[in-house]
């Protein structure tokens, strides 16, 4: 399983449908994620290589996921 933000993502998922499994992560997202990163959204999470991953776990850090978001909203 890869793992982005902490996270374990499901392997067996598309991308696309494996990173709204990070909270914060919703479909518009996750879309625009899979668009900035040029990822293919048909890829199984399974199927994602080393600077995939690094890709993606790039463009996450400029928005408030997991933990992160979990603070600002119970502050």
């Amino acid at each position: 399983m890869p793992r982005i933000s902490g996270i374990d993502i499901p392997d067996h998922k598309k991308v696309l449908f494996a990173l709204q499994s990070i909270y914060g992560i919703g479909p518009k997202r996750a879309q625009q994620i899979i668009d900035q990163t040029g990822v293919d959204p048909d890829k199984r999470a399974k199927e994602l290589v080393g600077p995939e991953i690094n890709k993606i776990q790039k463009a996450l850090e400029q928005f408030a996921v997991e933990g992160e978001l979990r603070r600002v909203i119970n502050d």
